[in-house]
């Protein structure tokens, strides 16, 4: 079942590839649906992904596919002929080619420095950062500012904004977000130990931290970089 604006944008979608084969861009979308943001269009095309029913086409962020419809969202009926016409109905058009990628960027939540002795819910909602679109994939996500070097070795440097997918479940070997203890939040490699958590750093110049299964919590984890170059 989908919620009324789920349906709003799979319309749009479709209605606007079969006139021109080319799928709405991001403010297009948002200005059809009369959203605030491209962050609530984002989510929209999100949940339509994981739930199947149109998929981003790779590395082009404004080529979006639909892949099924709802039973009650269909094409834009055709107009019926008037009767004992002799028109004759002309062919469907083929789809353009497939389209460029556009330069279309959504806005995520920045909560701030990821810093010792700062959890994360203590700093959100203090801004929003512009992401490229294509640099995120399903889920929802928010930004991070990286403060020191314990990280570097995985090409992450102080400075650099950490695009996280919010999720509390991580594999072994994955860069996340953990909250330690409540209080502390770092972004380390997760390994999961006989009876504990090993959090590693990407640094030979810094020793793993080692915690109680109960002590962790992962809050996100690492789906791009940002960074700015001054």
């Amino acid at each position: 079942m989908l919620t009324r604006k789920q349906h709003e944008l799979i319309r749009f979608i479709q209605a606007r590839l079969e006139d021109t084969g080319i799928s709405p861009s991001f403010e297009e979308m948002k200005e059809a649906l009369d959203l605030k943001s491209k962050s609530g269009v984002h989510r929209l095309i999100s949940a339509l992904e994981e739930r199947g029913f149109i998929r981003r086409l790779p590395n082009r962020a404004r080529a979006l596919e639909v892949l099924r419809q709802p039973e009650d969202v269909n094409s834009r009926p055709a107009k019926p002929a008037p009767a004992n016409s002799n028109t004759v109905t002309p062919p469907l058009r083929a789809p353009a080619s497939r389209p460029e990628p556009a330069n279309d960027v959504i806005e995520i939540p920045l909560h701030g420095r990821i810093a010792a002795g700062v959890p994360i819910e203590a700093i959100e909602g203090q801004s929003m950062l512009p992401v490229p679109a294509a640099l995120l994939g399903p889920g929802e996500h928010y930004a991070l500012e990286v403060s020191g070097d314990s990280m570097v070795e995985a090409g992450i440097l102080d400075g650099d904004f950490a695009l996280i997918r919010r999720t509390n479940t991580a594999r072994d070997g994955e860069i996340v977000v953990a909250l330690v203890r409540g209080e502390e939040a770092t972004l380390k490699y997760l390994h999961r130990e006989q009876g504990g958590v090993r959090l590693d750093p990407a640094n030979a110049a810094y020793d793993p931290q080692h915690y109680g299964a109960g002590e962790v919590e992962v809050q996100g984890k690492l789906a791009g970089l940002l960074r700015r170059y001054h």
